[in-house]
């Protein structure tokens, strides 16, 4: 049975794919079989979901776009609503079953999340479940812009109080306007309680070197 990560923010659009997709890499680089899971993917763009397929390229073995990306809606809005417009229902079983599919094929699975931890996917269960479901180890994207303090403060309360294993977080600074940078991670550092396994400055592509992840092998190798 494969390992892997489970890749959550605190929001929508703070660099997940980018994250997920340079773990693919560096996992490949170190020569393991890797395959980019998208469970749910809402938004589809020029007729493609952006997130399933840079997931795809980044991916070093082929599998089944079905397995990789069971849910997939046209609509870039919140699953659970994504999902009632389509008349259909996200069933979490499902995506157990592709996932185990998928981890049959590959030693390492990079599972994204869709949006933020506690986003809705249907009536009752929410990005936690998910997770809690997988039961592998998270690692929290931070996107770095006004407001996330409390985003991520609480997000990593959540991922406690649902007694999963937070190996680390990222900073990803994908706001170029942003104050005091700096000491906004700083304050993170101190009080989030897990380590900070990269910090991304704005604009930096991590697409053409995977050696900016090399700070992470100990730590994710450890939680592997």
């Amino acid at each position: 049975m494969a390992k892997g990560f489970f890749i959550t923010g605190t929001d929508t659009g703070v660099g997940k794919t980018k994250i997920s997709c340079a773990l693919l890499r560096m996992f490949t680089e170190q020569g393991h079989k890797v395959i980019g899971m998208k469970p749910i993917a809402a938004g589809r763009e020029n007729g493609v979901w952006q997130d399933v397929e840079l997931l795809r390229t980044a991916s070093n073995i082929p599998a089944a776009v079905s397995d990789m990306n069971p849910y997939a809606f046209d609509s870039p809005i919140s699953p659970h609503l994504a999902a009632q417009q389509s008349g259909i229902t996200i069933d979490l079983s499902v995506i157990k079953k592709s996932y185990h599919r998928l981890s049959m094929q590959a030693d390492m699975v990079i599972v994204e999340g869709v949006g933020g931890f506690l986003v809705p996917l249907n009536k009752t269960e929410t990005g936690e479940d998910l997770a809690k479901m997988l039961g592998l180890p998270v690692i929290l994207v931070v996107g770095m812009r006004l407001g996330c303090l409390n985003h991520a403060l609480l997000t990593v309360k959540a991922i406690r109080a649902a007694k999963l294993n937070l190996v680390g977080w990222i900073a990803n600074c994908i706001d170029p306007q942003m104050e005091a940078v700096t000491e906004n991670i700083a304050t993170l550092q101190q009080r989030l309680e897990a380590p900070l396994l990269s910090w991304v400055p704005f604009g930096k592509e991590l697409d053409q070197s995977v050696s900016d992840l090399t700070c992470w092998n100990k730590s994710l190798t450890e939680a592997e």
